[in-house]
């Protein structure tokens, strides 16, 4: 009995083995066939949208703007909002909300998105590019840029603060900086809108008034921001995880980046220059901003400035003898500046601090180049302080400054008026430098009083607001190359510029002969505003930067902790301008500490990939000398830890962990109901079942030859 009992014993436990075996392998088997088969039931429930921009929260010292979504996204049943009247089925009528909305690009309105903000109806929004660009104009920035970051104060010429005397942005609806608690979307691909719109109009559409029945195509948008309230308080919690986690998660980072900067005589960067020497500074900026994020193509309000700039440096650098001139010129490309200022803002700083070779008492005087692509009449307007002018030294520097660029101008095809002295500048950089100290300066810009930019900050300040027109069946290196009418009026002005600043350096030879050359400032056009990715800028840079090039338009967007691509590109398209090819080794131009040479300090060396041999699909490199550097675009408020301050910038930009959009078909509330419920009585049923088959393994596994030993 003992021998049979242990025997049955033994026999239930081989039947339980079985059972645990059976059941494992059939799990294997589910779990395998969930991994093979979880991204295919995936693509055909979700249509990603995978050319698509987000907004984003932006925080300063005092409040949040941008959007976001809930933590796990935000679904909503799409409704296609094409003129006014559709918005009442969102807001009212619908009988399915919340709703996602996609918006015509032409709706994108200050008043329309109010609306909207106010319903608890809506979910998201995705808004398509209107095309043509709107005819009446769209800027979502502010009417005021960068009010109260300027020089003008109660301090400094009070009539001028907070654009009381000028408003320079008068289309400016400020709809990039208000607060939305829902996501929105830009929707970059005309063929992602048109599946939106298809499946709109099969599932969703009413037809005859009824209501769309269920199933409804949907959408759902992914945008969940980890800072909050203001950078005060998100530096805060992440200097708090950085003190005390061994895995701190930051949860916003300071807008910064690197300025651009070079000088026509080569100075020793590693000590301070002479105190009598004299600088004349040329500045522009090199950023631009629009509501979605790193969508900022910034043609009329950054590129048109910085590429004529560009142009007017190389033009002087090429002019023999410019070396012995008595007085140095610093060409300088701000980075940060749409953002209260950051680049120039830091700059200054450094110049206060001793952490720049030139001090702010080396400045002899300022010019900037402002937004210039948009002349009337070919008339340029020079725009001055009338505070500093007060000064009667300043004011004499200042007709210096005038006169120089009237006399250059008289061959040219460019018209320079003076603004009136009673009106103060528009938002420039030169502002930063004045409220530190006075320095006789001028502003140039294609407006006389508000902006001739009718697209300020926003994502449609392309080329064609420019007007950049090239004719049809030209390839791509033909485009390049291709000198628009553009390209003539930009050069025209850059060689104003650099004929002026001849002569404010002290050259008194004949101007005549510094010209900017036009084929140039197409290529540049082409390359900052169409396409990156062309054979001139490919044979400017550094090989292990190609993946600086691309096909898609290019942006100019600050960066947070990365220097972004227009930063580099300038940098290199400046040294390729103004510098020296050198016969060095590719060893002797990265490493110049270890050669003989005398001035390495004086220069930086750059090994290059060069344009392709005509002969074969090879690269010929070669090394760059030049004077091109780069120096923080950091707000000096994160130096100091002032995140609350109202003298510099404070800007940060929200972390997130995923971004990205998609639609799919949703089922009724009562189909989700029923089918959870089946779900959990098949779970229920399943689980009994591998109970049952559990506890009667022994009967349910036993062989018949092993009932047969049971029985004898």
């Amino acid at each position: 009995m003992a021998a049979g009992a242990g025997w049955r014993m033994g026999a239930a436990e081989r039947g339980g083995r079985g059972a645990e075996t059976l059941f494992r392998g059939l799990l294997f088997c589910v779990l395998g066939c969930g991994f093979c088969w979880g991204n295919s039931i995936e693509r055909k429930i979700y249509i990603p949208l995978n050319k698509t921009a987000p907004c984003v929260r932006l925080l300063n010292a005092t409040h949040q703007i941008g959007c976001q979504s809930s933590m796990n996204g935000d679904t909503g049943v799409i409704h296609v909002v094409e003129k006014d009247q559709d918005l009442k089925w969102v807001l009212t009528d619908g009988p399915h909300p919340p709703y996602m909305v996609l918006l015509e690009g032409g709706l994108f309105t200050r008043e329309l998105m109010l609306q909207l903000k106010g319903s608890s109806r809506v979910s998201g929004l995705a808004v398509a590019i209107s095309k043509p660009i709107p005819a009446q104009g769209f800027s979502p920035g502010l009417k005021c840029p960068n009010d109260g970051f300027g020089v003008y104060s109660n301090d400094y010429g009070p009539q001028y603060a907070h654009c009381n005397w000028t408003m320079w942005n008068p289309l400016g609806n400020g709809l990039a900086y208000e607060d939305f608690n829902f996501p929105i979307f830009l929707l970059e691909d005309a063929n992602e809108t048109q599946v939106i719109k298809q499946c709109y109009q099969d599932h969703n559409l009413p037809q005859n008034g009824s209501v769309p029945e269920y199933p409804l195509c949907a959408m759902q948008l992914f945008a969940h921001m980890h800072a909050v309230t203001n950078t005060v308080t998100c530096m805060r919690r992440s200097s708090l995880q950085t003190a005390f986690s061994l895995n701190p998660e930051e949860v916003c980072d300071a807008l910064s980046d690197y300025n651009v900067w070079s000088t026509l005589k080569p100075i020793n960067t590693s000590s301070k220059i002479d105190l009598m020497d004299e600088v004349i500074i040329v500045a522009t900026r090199i950023d631009s901003h629009s509501f979605f994020w790193n969508v900022a193509p910034g043609a009329e309000s950054a590129v048109s400035s910085f590429v004529t700039h560009l142009a007017a440096a190389e033009a002087l650098h090429k002019v023999p003898g410019v070396q012995t001139l008595p007085r140095n010129i610093m060409f300088t490309f701000f980075q940060g500046e749409t953002f209260d200022y950051i680049g120039s803002s830091r700059m200054v700083y450094d110049m206060e601090n001793d952490k720049f070779p030139v001090r702010l008492d080396n400045i002899h005087s300022f010019l900037e180049l402002s937004q210039v692509a948009l002349r009337n009449s070919s008339v340029l307007w020079v725009h001055t302080d009338p505070v500093s002018q007060r000064n009667e030294s300043i004011q004499t520097q200042v007709k210096t400054l005038l006169e120089a660029l009237i006399n250059s101008s008289m061959s040219a095809n460019v018209t320079l008026q003076e603004v009136r002295q009673s009106q103060p500048l528009p938002p420039s950089s030169f502002q930063r430098f004045l409220k530190a100290r006075g320095i006789p300066g001028v502003v140039l810009a294609d407006h006389r009083t508000s902006f001739q930019n009718r697209y300020y900050q926003s994502m449609y300040d392309t080329a064609e607001n420019i007007l950049m027109k090239y004719p049809e069946g030209l390839s791509p290196e033909e485009t390049l190359d291709y000198v628009t009418d553009t390209a003539k009026s930009l050069a025209e002005v850059a060689t104003v510029v650099a004929r002026a600043l001849y002569q404010l350096a002290g050259g008194t030879g004949n101007t005549s002969a510094i010209q900017a050359d036009p084929r140039t400032v197409s290529r540049m056009l082409y390359g900052f505003l169409i396409k990156t990715n062309n054979s001139w800028f490919q044979s400017i840079i550094k090989q292990d930067l190609k993946g600086l090039l691309g096909d898609e338009l290019p942006q100019h967007y600050i960066a947070v902790t990365t220097l972004v691509n227009t930063t580099q590109l300038v940098q290199y398209v400046l040294a390729n301008l103004t510098g020296t090819v050198v016969n060095f080794t590719k060893e002797e131009c990265l490493n110049p500490e270890k050669t003989p040479n005398p001035e390495k300090e004086m220069y930086v060396y750059t090994w290059v990939q060069g344009s392709r041999d005509a002969n074969s699909t090879s690269r010929v490199p070669f090394c760059v000398q030049s004077t091109v550097r780069l120096t923080k675009a950091a707000s000096p408020a994160f130096e100091l830890k002032q995140w609350g301050s109202t003298e510099y910038s404070t800007w940060t930009e929200s972390r997130w962990k995923d971004i990205r959009a998609r639609i799919f078909l949703v089922a009724s509330k009562e189909l989700e109901i029923i089918t959870l419920v089946v779900g959990i009585a098949i779970l229920i049923l399943s689980l009994l079942a591998t109970y049952f088959i559990n506890a009667k393994a022994h009967v349910l596994f036993s062989s018949p030859g092993d009932a047969g030993a049971v029985a004898y």
